[in-house]
């Protein structure tokens, strides 16, 4: 058939480029993790908390049970899709954290216990604790259940949390072994303006 007015005949069109092969995992994503993620979350959680405090916050079976029940109040960075830093949260329901918290889930409740937050050794002094906690938080604020998030931590890592907007709560009821903790909170209610604009 003759070409149309505007179309060049076929065998005077440029060849069409050829696609290089795309790369099949992002360079940097954030997502919920889930049951499958628990080995590599429990790697990274065991080396960075047994060789400061000896104790983890979660052991891998509770982190398998975390992923399961509540598997959306939980956040993983990955790098090209390794996994580098995590949050591990679930819901509470009581005004302050008592022994239940470190395993229970309260699917009723309005705050989020932040178990735990880890980054992968080779990813540290980057600041990546301090975004991954950012998103988290930015996360939360889009859940309409949510009022506020609490969580529980060594007198050294008070002020890293109050950089990202926690405020001293006093003296954890919990102890671990010899470990004490103070407890720490940071509201996300009141945000249904950012809510509204932000996408959520």
């Amino acid at each position: 058939t003759p070409a149309g007015p505007f179309r060049k005949p076929l065998h005077m069109r440029a060849p069409p480029v050829p696609q290089g092969r795309r790369h099949t995992l992002p360079a940097s994503e954030f997502r919920s993790l889930s049951p499958e993620d628990a080995i590599s979350v429990f790697e990274i959680e065991r080396e960075a908390f047994i060789s400061v405090s000896g104790e983890c916050p979660l052991h891998l079976d509770e982190v398998r049970h975390f992923l399961s029940l509540c598997p959306e109040l939980s956040l993983g960075w990955f790098e090209e899709g390794r996994l580098v830093a995590f949050i591990i949260g679930s819901l509470w329901d009581q005004e302050r954290l008592t022994e239940d918290a470190l395993t229970l889930h309260k699917p009723h409740g309005t705050t989020v216990h932040i178990h735990v937050l880890a980054v992968h050794r080779t990813f540290r002094q980057q600041g990546k604790g301090s975004i991954l906690m950012w998103r988290y938080l930015q996360y939360l604020r889009c859940l309409p259940f949510v009022r506020r998030a609490v969580l529980m931590c060594e007198d050294f890592l008070v002020p890293f949390y109050q950089k990202s907007g926690f405020k001293v709560q006093g003296p954890s009821q919990i102890t671990v072994g010899p470990l004490t903790f103070i407890e720490m909170m940071h509201p996300v209610r009141g945000h249904a303006f950012m809510r509204r604009n932000s996408g959520c």
